[in-house]
């Protein structure tokens, strides 16, 4: 048996901004997709049900992550302006968004 033989080429290159990974797509002042945001959230590479507990679960987990999270005041954003009624968005929980949306009405 001869050496390794791989069937990528030697030139090939994985474009991180198309896989969407975090802090790399640069945000345009003109761009037209108003989620793009999404790309860059921590939440996007974690366990989806960590962002939404079941009744009574803990969110620590979830509010930890968006803690350090580059996109969390879009993500708040878009969970107020979108009535989101469940999960964890922004780093806060439904009911302190209710709060939020009472204390600015």
């Amino acid at each position: 048996m001869t050496g390794y033989r791989s069937d990528v080429p030697e030139n090939w290159f994985v474009d991180p901004i198309n896989l969407g990974v975090p802090g790399v797509r640069k945000v345009e002042a003109d761009d037209d997709n108003a989620l793009a945001w999404q790309s860059d959230a921590l939440c996007s590479q974690t366990d989806p049900e960590a962002f939404f507990p079941e009744k009574g679960g803990s969110t620590r987990d979830a509010k930890r992550i968006c803690t350090s999270c580059d996109v969390r005041s879009e993500c708040l954003e878009y969970a107020l302006q979108n009535d989101e009624r469940f999960g964890i968005w922004g780093g806060l929980s439904e009911r302190e968004r209710r709060k939020l949306k009472r204390r600015a009405s």
